[in-house]
């Protein structure tokens, strides 16, 4: 049964891509910078992926370019093979999260504009005109980067 949520405990800042889940808010893992720069890794002299439980499906946000992706394996305990590259630069800082699980997260919309998500269903669905100050009382998955252009998306679970 479907209900409104109208308390949450946790937020997080979304950073809108095609393919990639909300994270959970409370699922954070690590956050640091990248050492060195490879292609389609994130490497981090500094990091145990291995012993923090690093997964495939984790979400990675490079908070630096603001942009994300998800993990596809863990190579070693320093270095992560993500889907797509977007660590061009180093330092570049980021955060890994497990993705929110069970019911979704709402979303507040702080600057208006078009909001493209996937909801918690499947379904996906471009809700146009979402003026700025707005909830969107709608469980998602993920919201695309595709037909998006709303910002300042906050998550709310």
């Amino acid at each position: 049964m479907g209900y409104q949520k109208l308390q949450v405990q946790r937020a997080i800042e979304v950073i809108p891509q095609d393919g990639v889940p909300v994270p959970s808010p409370s699922g954070i893992k690590r956050s640091s910078s990248n050492t060195s720069v490879v292609t389609n890794r994130l490497v981090d002299a500094a990091a145990n992926f291995i012993s923090i439980n690093v997964l495939p499906g984790d979400v990675i946000y490079n908070t630096t370019t603001s942009t994300s992706t998800i993990v596809m394996s863990v190579l070693n305990a320093t270095t992560i093979v993500v889907n797509d590259d977007i660590f061009l630069a180093s330092p570049n800082a980021y955060s890994i999260y497990s993705p929110a699980t069970g019911d979704g997260p709402v979303l507040y919309v702080g600057i208006g504009g078009d909001v493209n998500v996937v909801t918690e269903g499947g379904d996906t669905v471009l809700f146009e005109n979402v003026q700025g100050g707005t909830f969107l009382p709608v469980m998602v998955k993920e919201v695309k980067a595709s037909f998006t252009t709303a910002q300042s998306i906050v998550a709310l679970s």
